[in-house]
This record gives structure tokens, sequence and C-alpha cells, in this order.
């Protein structure tokens, strides 16, 4: 008897997610993050290597590239609510366990078609990983100043998968096979598989009703048509083409459906209910606009130090990584901003830091100068990572906790739309600033001309054929070309954040710590201490 009483005490703590395990509990939620915002970026570095051993078609390696982040945007509402349904823990596991044999079979792909299929199923995976531990976090965090410490932790984390995948997948490349920067997933699943079982909480939300699958399934093909149709349109393709814009109306039609099928029904899939509360679609607001404005710019930055300045990929990492580091302290010190300023001045105060910033990259030319982009790139990632944190907390602290994953998955699924749009009207504007530059250039024919006006690295492509002095004038005109359309795209990205300051006053003015229902108590610093000490 006393054996059951002793074990169902142990399962009520470990549901509960209390006790000094929570700060376990992140920890290994952190690695399940840190290997999903991995694969995201590890393979980047190694399409040359891929391209020359499996030699696929051009369809086919833009599919080997895209189809991760577009399965994965496309399930993340579908798994993160389906968490809520079954229990979060089991998909976070089941995503591991996923995610493990799509790392192998992507290593020992043959062939481009097996390549892409692996890459689907991590798709799969990272969608069932990625709002799970969110939402698992915000279970086992009830006091919202300890929760904003793990967020911000959790964030900075992100920040560090980020720029480590094409650091890590350059070093694998320099001493194995391309398959390496999959394979070095599976360690570290078989090690989070059984210490997840062990150590993770289960929890779920109340299960009042049933299950809606065909909303599920709407909103995974409604979002994968957007994505797909949106990135399309970041990667320079026709606007107008069947392709483009089929994806699009097809999954904007579906998403309207699926919100008109969500307020009919007595038991939804996801509340929407929560967008009518200012302080949950505010911060998704703010999600979207400030990856709207990271991602775009990164990708141009990315562009300005290769093709203008002429850095390797390696110096252009290096010189990016003061961004990545700039935004791991944010996120670290994240909670006592927002303990002393609340999610108003915060959000606010990081669009703004991060406008100035983008303002102060302006003066870049065609001369390097390290110090510019050095203090423009700190400036720039402490502002972006402090509104991320903000607004995500701010999100998740909003959200009914029975509603965890769906919330989750909203802010995911909003942080990737955000980066897909970025890329696109960027992109575009890029575009539109640098291509009427380039139309009469001396000495240069006019379908030359043309040609360069597609990108830099194209321009420089129709110079090395020329040759001689109208090479040599095609090239320097389309760099001065590049730097105006630099300008004006910060310049843009600098209004756009500054809307987002302005939107970030429809949030909170201080951070509320009442407790959850009346049934956790927020204890006092001294408790706090004293139950650490002894921990």
């Amino acid at each position: 008897m006393s054996g059951t009483t002793t074990a169902a005490v142990g399962l009520r703590r470990r549901a509960a997610g209390a006790g000094a395990n929570r700060w376990v509990v992140l920890l290994v939620l952190c690695v399940s993050l840190l290997l999903v915002a991995v694969d995201a970026t590890v393979l980047h570095v190694a399409v040359p290597a891929v391209t020359e051993d499996i030699r696929p078609g051009a369809i086919e390696l833009l599919w080997i590239v895209d189809t991760y982040p577009l399965v994965c945007a496309a399930l993340l509402i579908l798994f993160g609510t389906l968490g809520d349904r079954v229990g979060r823990r089991r998909i976070l596991l089941l995503g591991y366990a996923l995610f493990g044999v799509a790392s192998a079979l992507a290593a020992f792909a043959p062939d481009a078609q097996v390549l892409i299929v692996a890459r689907a199923l991590l798709g799969v995976g990272g969608a069932m990983i990625m709002p799970a531990t969110l939402s698992i976090l915000r279970q086992v965090f009830p006091d919202r100043r300890e929760r904003a410490l793990a967020i911000g932790i959790w964030s900075a984390v992100a920040a560090v998968g980020a720029a480590v995948g094409p650091l890590l997948g350059g070093f694998l490349l320099e001493h194995f096979w391309w398959g390496s920067v999959f394979l070095v997933n599976i360690p570290l699943m078989l090690v989070s598989l059984p210490v997840g079982w062990l150590l993770l909480p289960e929890s779920k939300g109340d299960g009042k009703g049933p299950w809606d699958v065909v909303g599920a399934l709407m909103a995974a093909v409604g979002l994968f048509g957007v994505v797909l149709g949106v990135k399309r349109l970041g990667g320079g393709e026709d606007m107008t083409g069947p392709f483009t814009v089929l994806p699009l109306l097809v999954g904007a039609v579906l998403l309207a459906l699926f919100v008109r099928r969500q307020r009919r029904r007595a038991y939804p899939l996801v509340d929407l209910t929560m967008f009518a509360r200012p302080a949950f679609s505010t911060s998704v607001g703010c999600i979207v606009l400030a990856m709207l404005a990271l991602v775009g710019l990164e990708l141009i930055a990315a562009q300005y130090l290769q093709l203008v300045l002429g850095l390797s990929p390696l110096q252009t990492g290096l010189r990016l990584l003061p961004l990545t580091v700039a935004a791991m302290a944010a996120g670290l010190f994240g909670a006592r901003m927002l303990r002393r300023f609340g999610p108003r001045r915060m959000v606010a105060f990081g669009f703004c830091l991060t406008a100035g910033a983008v303002v102060l990259l302006t003066a870049m030319g065609r001369e390097d100068n390290a110090a510019l982009m050095l203090s423009g790139f700190v400036l720039l990632g402490f502002g972006l990572e402090t509104t991320l944190f903000g607004a995500y907390e701010s999100m998740l602290s909003e959200a009914p906790q029975e509603q965890a994953g769906g919330a989750a998955a909203i802010g995911e699924t909003s942080y990737q739309l955000g980066a897909g749009i970025g890329i696109a009207l960027l992109g575009s504007v890029m575009n539109a600033a640098y291509t009427p530059g380039l139309s009469s250039v001396p000495g240069v024919p006019a379908s030359a001309s043309a040609a360069a006006g597609h990108s830099l690295g194209e321009a420089y492509l129709v110079a090395g054929r020329l040759g001689g002095e109208a090479g040599a004038a095609l090239r320097s005109a389309a760099r001065d070309c590049f730097v105006h359309g630099l300008h004006v795209t910060l310049l843009v990205s600098a209004g756009l954040l500054l809307l987002g300051a302005v939107m970030a006053l429809r949030l909170p003015r201080v951070m509320h710590c009442e407790p959850e229902g009346g049934k956790v108590e927020v204890p006092a610093p001294r408790e706090v201490a004293e139950s650490r000490v002894s921990a």
C-alpha cells in the first residue's frame, strides 16, 4: 500500500512539474530546441557538397532546402493542439523519435528524392517538438517571474542554434561527408528520449469535446500553401505565376474557412477568442513584425558582406556573430528588464533600439567599416531579441493554460510567417531600388543590363563575360546600385520597426504575477532562496 501511495505522489509531482526538477526540465527542453534550430540552418553550407554528390536538379535542390521549414510551419498548429489533447510530453517524445529516424535517413540518402522525403520527416518532427517545448515550459513554471527567466534562457538557446548551424556544418564538412550534418542529431536524440521520458512532466488541456481532425488538416494545408507562396515571392519568382498565386489563393481560402469553422464549433481546435485579448493579439503582431525585419536584413547583410566587401563565407559568419551574442545577452537579461519596465515599455524599447540600429547601418558604403557594423549588429541583435522575448512572454502568459500548445503553435507560426514575408517584402524593396540604376550603363548592351538587374551576383557574372571597360563599368554600377538598394531597404525596415513600437503600446504596462487559477502561490524571495538552498 505504501509503495502504491509513494508512486502516486511521484506521478503527481511529475505531472505538476514542481520543485527543483523544473530547471532540469528546462535544460531538456532547451536541448530539444537547440537541435531543431540548428537543423534549420545547418544544411545551408552543405548545399554545394550535396549538389556535387547526388546531383539534384534545380527544382529538387530547392525542395531539399525548403521542405523542412515548409512542412514544419504547416504542421505547428496541428501538433500544438494535438499535444493539448493527447499530452504534450507524448507528442514531444514522438517528435524526438521521428527526428532521429529522419536524421539517419537524410544522412545516408542515396538520391535527391530520398533526401527530400527525409527533410519532410524532419519537418514533421520539428513541428512536434517546437510548440511542445514552450507549452511544457508554460506548465512547469506557473510563477510568471520564473517563467520569464525560463523563456529568456529558451530564446537565448534559439539564437545560439541559429548561429551554430552554419558553423557546425562547416566544421563537419571539413572533416566528414555532407551526411554528417544530419548524423550528429542521432546520439543527441538517443539521450533525449530516455531523459525526456523520465524527467519531463505530462500535461494536457481539459479534453472537452472531440479533436477537430478536419480543422487541423485545413490549417495544415492552408499554412503550407501560404508559406509556399510567400517563399516563392521571396525567391524572386513571378508574383503572377500560377505556382505562386495558386498556393497563396488556396492557402488563404482554407485558412479563412478554418477561422469560420473554429468560430462555429462548441469546442474549437484553437480558441480564437484569445485574439480578442489585446495583449495576445498584439504580441503575435509584434513577433511577425520583428521577424519580418530580422530575416530580410540578415539575408541582405550576408549578400553585402560577401558580394560588395568581398568577404569569405566564414568571415561573413564571424561578422554576423556579434548579432547572435547580443541576442543571447538580451534573452538572459530579459526577465529582469520585463520585471522592471513591463511588457509595453520593454517591447517598444526593443523596436526603437532596433530601428536606431538599422538607421545607423545606412552609413555602410562600398568600403569596409568594421566598427560601424559591429555597433550596428550588436544593437540590432539586442533590440530584436528584447522585442521577441517580451512578445513571446506576454503571449504565452496571456493564453489559458489548457490552450498552451495551441498558443505556442500560433507564436511559432507567426515567427515562420514573419520570416517568409520579410524575405519577400524586403527582397522586393531591394530589387525595386537596385534594378533601375542598371538600365543605362555606358557601353553595356541593353540585354546585359537587363540580366544584371536580376541580382548583384548575376551582375558580376555578366560583367565577367563582357570583360574590358564595359565589364568594369557594369560591375562598379551594380555595386553602387546594391548599396543604394541596401540603404532604401534599411529605411523601410526602420519604418516597419517604428510601426511595431506603436503597436506595442497596446501591451500591458506592468508585468502581472498573480497566481494562476488561484491554485499556485507565488513564493516570497526569501522562500525561493531557502528552497534553492535545500535543493
